[in-house]
């Protein structure tokens, strides 16, 4: 991305074009005919790299302007706390499509689905009305510079997954 991108990269437009990615991974992971287990890959890099950029440098941020619900924002990051350890649960399960499986990805489905409608509608519809395009955009820059850092990482593999699950 360059720096023009960034400069233009509104936090609120980067964290939903990041919620899209996860539906179209779900629909992935569901369907026999797809590589479940690349879909899950890619999956579990994206939610723990999201989640962890949202938490450091997004909600705090967040919590800072009037009329964004501070409850809300704390709320959100217990959320993740359970997609991540419903995305633990399903990565621990050996055989990818199995009963145990797809048990398990369902879920991870309800928790994470959950979650990104709840942010959309409070969190998300909050910052867009309350905090000055300036601002989104800066957050923007640190949001996706934080998840990057993550995927360079191999933030998806299970032993980070369990570290990050069990705190």
């Amino acid at each position: 991305m360059s720096a023009d991108e960034q400069e233009n990269q509104d936090v609120v437009e980067a964290i939903l074009k990041d919620h899209r990615t996860m539906e179209d991974l779900f629909r992935r992971m569901r369907s026999v005919e797809a590589d479940r287990e690349g879909a899950l890959a890619k999956f579990s890099a994206l939610l723990i790299a999201h989640g962890q950029a949202e938490e450091t440098e997004v909600y705090g941020a967040l919590k800072r302007f009037k009329h964004v619900d501070n409850e809300e924002v704390e709320h959100g990051a217990e959320e993740h706390e359970e997609g991540n350890e419903a995305l633990l649960a399903l990565l621990e399960v050996a055989e990818v499509g199995s009963d145990e499986w797809d048990s398990r990805l369902e879920d991870l489905v309800k928790a994470v689905s959950h979650h990104l409608d709840e942010e959309e509608r409070s969190i998300l519809n909050g910052a867009r009305e309350n905090v000055p395009d300036e601002r989104r955009a800066e957050l923007g820059v640190a949001f996706l510079r934080e998840r990057e850092r993550q995927l360079a990482a191999d933030c998806g593999r299970i032993e980070n997954v369990r570290a990050v699950a069990r705190g």
